[in-house]
């Protein structure tokens, strides 16, 4: 996707000839206008005040696209909606989205009439505009704008191709969310994950790929061989995953441009939990030898000798870098049951760092490096995050089964995977930090072991 910020002004100019001649979309019935809100963004309480206007993108003419969406202006309303549901399922903001608001003309993209939004109670309007290439590439431009205070806060544009159209309303809910909120974006990623069909004593397991929002979804394994604990390499290459087919542990790296695999590590013994490094280079893995488990890393390339970190009597498993690639957190039963440590990257320093009763496993840190997430074992399994010291814990979710919890790009975002009691089913859910916000991720079939990448390059 190709980055354009000079090409607004020029794409509304270019189109407002034709708007002239043009008339916009007819415009939805508009809801009784709403109370204004006087808000100061301070903490997620206010974030959540915020009412956010996010009519349908306008356009220079309604035409034809290659894109999924149809033509110039279909496209413009379902830009609006992936950028309403974006900010919406975050549940920072309280976004109307276009089906119950005009379609401003373009000539307005950049002069918005704020008395109008102002009647309708809406702190923030995100307006936009998309025009179609002869090429068939779409350019699509994002606006934010304060209504109180008549001005704008941002701006950007993407020139991208017809099957990247998604992305596009991606990058602009990123754009609006990072202004507002103060936060790094996050949307416009990508989600490993484990696809499960199948009875509960013989599921079938298929590693499969999804949009932060559940779009664009893609199988990239068969099924005919066990796909287990997927991880996006950090240039979004390839994937690590471990397989099992007929009892035989392998982990594979697959290259997503090419649709192909290769084998970086095989083993008579179990293997387990493979893991990147921050940098790609190294790959963390768990092998079991004589009922005793032991963390060991490798070059990612391939053709290096392993390097065990570990060696302790039981189980230890489940590796995780820090952001700057300096420590790793792990679990162990080390103590007598499962417990979270931390070492150094060279496997000195090991240290537990989890007393809060129960059991704690599946850590993993936190991408801005200030917390760890893991799962809580003390009857029911929750979501929990401590600092790296240990301290500060906190319960994220309050079910049955919640497990193996994964970071959004941006450290704010934590997804797991939740089991029905008596079922085996599994699905993929989100929470956010506050632990307020948490909303099941749609997959086509029972999802297990997300992984979050981080944001698209």
């Amino acid at each position: 996707m190709k980055l354009a910020p000079l090409a607004l002004a020029a794409a509304l100019a270019a189109g407002a000839a034709a708007a002239q001649t043009a008339p916009p979309a007819s415009p939805a019935t508009p809801p009784a206008a709403a109370p204004g809100i006087d808000v100061t963004v301070s903490d997620d309480s206010d974030w959540q005040n915020q009412t956010i206007a996010i009519p349908a993108f306008a356009t220079n003419a309604d035409v034809a696209t290659q894109t999924s969406a149809g033509s110039t202006a279909a496209l413009g309303f379902s830009l609006a909606s992936v950028i309403t549901a974006d900010l919406q399922n975050n549940g920072l903001f309280k976004p109307t989205g276009p089906g119950a608001l005009p379609r401003p003309a373009l000539v307005q993209i950049q002069t918005p009439d704020f008395g109008t939004w102002q009647g309708r109670g809406s702190d923030m309007l995100i307006q936009g505009f998309v025009r179609a290439g002869e090429d068939g590439q779409v350019t699509v431009g994002c606006y934010l704008y304060d209504v109180a205070l008549k001005q704008q806060l941002a701006k950007a544009g993407w020139t991208v191709a017809p099957g990247e159209w998604r992305r596009a309303a991606h990058k602009c809910a990123d754009l609006v969310y990072s202004r507002l909120s103060g936060e790094n974006p996050f949307f416009d990623s990508k989600i490993a994950y484990i696809a499960e069909t199948g009875p509960k004593d013989h599921r079938l397991k298929r590693l499969a790929i999804m949009d932060s929002d559940g779009a664009n979804h893609v199988y990239l394994t068969t099924g005919q061989a066990t796909a287990l604990t997927p991880r996006y390499s950090p240039d979004y290459g390839s994937i690590l995953y471990l397989s099992y087919y007929n009892g035989q542990p392998r982990i594979y790296i697959f290259d997503l441009a090419s649709k192909t695999q290769r084998l970086l590590l095989t083993a008579r013994n179990p293997l387990f939990a493979p893991r990147w490094s921050p940098d790609g280079k190294w790959v963390l893995y768990s092998m079991a030898t004589a009922g005793n488990t032991d963390i060991y890393k490798v070059p990612a390339a391939g053709g290096g000798t392993a390097v065990k970190l570990t060696d302790s009597p039981g189980i230890d498993i489940g590796g995780s870098f820090s952001p700057d690639g300096s420590k790793i957190v792990f679990e162990s039963d080390r103590s007598g049951s499962q417990q979270v440590y931390v070492m150094n990257a060279d496997g000195s320093n090991q240290h537990r760092i989890s007393f809060f009763g129960g059991r704690s496993a599946t850590p993993e840190w936190s991408p801005r490096g200030d917390q760890i997430a893991f799962t809580h074992i003390a009857g029911n399994l929750r979501i929990a995050v401590m600092d790296p010291s240990g301290g500060s814990m906190r319960y994220l979710t309050d079910s049955w089964q919640d497990e193996a919890p994964t970071w959004a790009p941006n450290g704010r975002v934590i997804q797991f995977f939740r089991t029905i009691k008596n079922s085996g089913k599994t699905s993929v859910w989100q929470v956010d930090l506050t632990g307020r916000n948490e909303r099941k991720l749609d997959t086509p079939v029972d999802g297990s072991d997300p992984a979050w990448g981080p944001l698209r390059p």
